[in-house]
């Protein structure tokens, strides 16, 4: 059993609707007093969308600076993330990373290392969706902006191609100190979470997540890593424990979750805390995640 204190990320909102669940933040002033909250519980990593998705650079940098400077204040280590824009290229999509970290106010980059369909079931039941695409060039251009500005990175791993991808940039050591990648298992309720039908990748059941970590073995990768069950319940799965178990980390919050009940962020927060209790894990401070990444600490 790992004693390693265990990094916890709450992903506050993402597309979560508040009739999906109605204590969604649905402004900066109630993503700020959610992020505060779960920081207070012990989330180290805070990740969050805009309220509003496609704003001018400038707007969404300063919506942004708004939530993690208030979240910095309380611990300069904490590890404040956003998600990708929706401008034209790749740097339009993650030039406001630049911003971020020219402020000081971002430590991680990120790069969803592969390419998938994410889709959800129409009434009858006929699957519908997206192609989801992230090229080479764009990994590239990722992973060169994280040189540039000093970041880890954050790989979110939606199938085993995606794990793949980054071995190869790990053998090349092309990694940024720090980096870690997020095994998404896919809930029943699929990554779109409109209800069950379509979902992506491997399910969440241990078996799976010992295939991630085989995958790991054999390559010798000692890359950090964490769970999450996107359009499910992390912690209603045998994932989390077993997650606990085998020295992982773990994601929660309502960006993910989707089922028969309606926690909110803090409540997700407080059953991930009493989970690593459980099991005889402490929660580590933003100075512990830090270390424990491999990132340099502040303060």
């Amino acid at each position: 059993m790992s004693t390693t204190p265990v990094i916890i990320e709450v992903a506050l909102n993402g597309a979560t609707s508040p009739q999906r669940n109605g204590t969604v933040p649905t402004s900066i002033d109630e993503i700020i007093e959610q992020g505060r909250a779960c920081i207070e519980l012990g989330a180290t990593v805070v990740h969050t969308h805009l309220v509003q998705h496609g704003l001018p650079l400038d707007d969404t940098v300063e919506g942004y600076a708004r939530c993690f400077d208030a979240w910095l204040e309380i611990d300069p280590n904490l590890l404040p993330m956003p998600t990708i824009a929706s401008g034209p290229g790749i740097d339009g999509k993650l030039g406001h990373l630049d911003a971020l970290g020219a402020r000081g106010l971002l430590d991680i980059g990120f790069i969803d290392p592969g390419s998938i369909n994410l889709g959800w079931a129409e009434p009858d039941g006929t699957p519908q969706g997206f192609a989801y695409i992230n090229t080479y060039d764009e990994m590239n251009w990722a992973i060169e902006q994280a040189h540039r500005n000093s970041f880890a990175m954050h790989f979110a791993i939606f199938e085993p191609g995606f794990l793949r991808n980054v071995f190869a940039y790990w053998r090349l050591g092309r990694l940024t100190p720090g980096s870690f990648v997020k095994f998404y298992f896919g809930g029943d309720n699929g990554y779109m979470a409109r209800g069950r039908g379509v979902s992506f990748g491997l399910p969440p059941t241990v078996t799976a997540l010992d295939a991630y970590l085989e995958m790991m073995d054999l390559e010798g990768c000692p890359l950090p890593w964490f769970s999450a069950v996107p359009g499910g319940d992390l912690l209603a799965t045998p994932v989390a424990r077993a997650t606990l178990e085998r020295g992982g980390h773990l994601r929660v919050g309502l960006e993910d979750h989707f089922g028969d009940r309606q926690p909110s962020n803090v409540e997700l927060m407080r059953e991930a805390v009493a989970l690593c209790e459980t099991v005889g894990r402490p929660v580590a401070t933003p100075r512990q995640a830090r270390e424990i990444l491999g990132m340099a600490t502040k303060g």
